[in-house]
């Protein structure tokens, strides 16, 4: 493909604004049957389709239509080449754009998630918080039991040490009882050997004291 660059001014901005419609009808016929998410771009995505036109105009080396060599095959060349680029360059775009929606996902997923968190901490708090009471009220009952088992095992070893009494002062008459059963006997027995010796008034005392 030949070009040209000495060309002049009127010219070469005809010659500009007539690539720009060409290239805009073509990039409307091309993409026709694509989705309708393509068909309906956004302002930006013109703005840069008119960007793109015009670095391509500020270029010094343009097609020279009023050369015979020239033809509809090289102008539809050009014209596809323009809108690859564009293609590329929306495809970037969307790209970016999903990128962003993306982070703007992540970033409402993870406030969610610790707005979650927080909520599960304030409820794992509350019952903590109501069990420290329930161990509270059940520490006081037992402080209060262990009141009155203290005084129950006061009252018991009190009673006990009452019991022991009684029962020494019982073994203590028992045993006194036992001593003067054993003297009688005694002088039974001695009385029975000697039968001739009388007995004494103290014999005779613990004799007629009863058992």
């Amino acid at each position: 493909m030949r070009m040209r660059s000495d060309k002049k001014p009127s010219r070469k901005h005809d010659r500009k604004v007539l690539m720009a419609e060409e290239s805009t009808k073509s990039w409307s016929d091309s993409d026709s049957g694509s989705s309708s998410s393509s068909s309906s771009s956004s302002d930006s995505e013109q703005e840069e389709v008119h960007c793109l036109m015009a670095d391509q105009m500020a270029d010094d080396e343009v097609f020279d239509f009023s050369n015979v060599e020239f033809t509809r095959e090289d102008l539809v060349t050009a014209l596809n080449d323009m809108v690859n680029e564009y293609r590329k360059l929306s495809h970037s775009f969307e790209e970016v754009k999903a990128e962003n929606v993306d982070l703007k996902n992540s970033s409402v997923e993870s406030s969610a998630v610790q707005l979650g968190d927080t909520d599960s901490l304030k409820i794992e708090l509350s019952k903590l918080t109501a069990e420290n009471d329930v161990l509270k009220n059940e520490t006081s009952e037992l402080k209060a039991e262990i009141e009155i088992l203290k005084q129950v095992v006061s009252a018991w070893n009190r009673s006990s040490r009452s019991l022991q009494k009684l029962n020494e002062s019982k073994k203590l008459a028992n045993d006194k009882s036992g001593l003067d059963s054993t003297i009688v006997n005694a002088v039974k027995e001695r009385q029975v050997l000697s039968h001739s010796r009388p007995m004494t008034s103290s014999i005779k005392w613990a004799l007629s004291k009863p058992a």
